[in-house]
């Protein structure tokens, strides 16, 4: 299967091009960076036949998929374009940075009889999917979910400590990751959700601290603090209350609530996040079927986004 990253010089096009790696029959033959990104000389440090500077020109060339790690604002714009020209395509999270581009995006990819997966990683990740297997055999019933997603950014670096041509977001980007995340561990879109921000930056001009809370129809709560004003421990903890134990997600690990280590060994073929995105939309395509994250299934995070971000005024 051949497969063009784009945006394939940046932290996240680095991580899906050492996941393809990992998975048999991938083969990545196309890599897109924007000009200046030193695309060719990551094409040529991997043995990639193929570097270019414009997605149209990749679309146009014997690829089968795409995976997009470009910029937020461009996700929805080439995902549908990569549908257009008849590629199966995985865009990173999130699909778009509004409801009207998603609900189109979600259009485009059932007429294109394509498929189109998001990059919801913590469907994905082994911590996460423990914790889903318990609740589906009815094991665990989800109480809350706390949730902290902290960074220091208060100016526009990307992770890779680089300036960045666009501006990051925590409603649209961030809190999708655990809005998905609720919506999937509880099994349907949340009936209630708001949201609170804190002042704008006066250069960024977004929020850099935000709260908000969910409830499922069965009644469990999220609560997810953001912010990019933390100077302290960086990333997104997770703390599932539950009926029958409490458990605590850092990254790939997983933990009671007495700080005990739990094994996860088996629960997926890797640790890696990102290596399982890319081998479910792989599979997907393979097989025929609807995968895991298709962004018809994300849709309703970004339909209780929409939400949220109407709760702010």
């Amino acid at each position: 299967m051949k497969i063009c990253v784009a945006g394939a010089a940046g932290a996240f096009g680095t991580k899906h091009l050492d996941a393809l790696a990992q998975i048999d029959g991938a083969e990545v033959a196309c890599v897109v960076g924007a000009p200046g990104d030193g695309i060719e000389a990551v094409a040529a440090k991997r043995g990639i036949a193929r570097a270019c500077t414009d997605l149209a020109e990749a679309l146009a060339s014997d690829i089968d998929a795409v995976i997009l790690a470009t910029p937020t604002p461009l996700h929805a714009r080439q995902a549908m374009a990569c549908l257009k020209a008849g590629k199966h395509v995985l865009v990173e999270i999130p699909m778009a940075d509004n409801l009207a581009d998603s609900i189109e995006l979600v259009r485009v990819q059932r007429q294109s009889n394509k498929i189109a997966m998001a990059g919801h990683v913590r469907r994905f990740n082994p911590s996460h999917q423990w914790i889903h297997n318990r609740i589906q055999s009815g094991e665990l019933t989800l109480q809350q979910l706390d949730v902290q997603t902290y960074f220091f950014r208060r100016t526009n670096m990307n992770a890779l400590g680089k300036p960045r041509s666009w501006t990051d977001h925590l409603l649209w980007h961030h809190a999708c990751h655990t809005v998905d995340l609720f919506q999937y561990q509880t099994g349907g879109q949340a009936t209630r959700a708001y949201g609170l921000q804190g002042p704008a930056h006066p250069d960024l001009g977004i929020a850099m601290d935000m709260s908000i809370g969910m409830q499922s129809a069965s009644g469990a709560l999220c609560t997810l603090s953001l912010s990019f004003n933390n100077d302290g421990p960086l990333g997104t903890y997770f703390r599932y209350i539950c009926d029958n134990g409490t458990y605590l997600a850092r990254y790939d690990d997983l933990y009671d609530g007495y700080d005990t280590q739990i094994d996860l060994t088996g629960v997926a073929l890797s640790s890696n996040g990102i290596e399982l995105i890319d081998r479910e939309f792989i599979a997907a395509i393979r097989e025929g079927r609807e995968p895991n994250a298709s962004v018809a299934q994300c849709l309703p995070a970004m339909e209780t986004l929409d939400q949220i971000e109407r709760s702010f005024s």
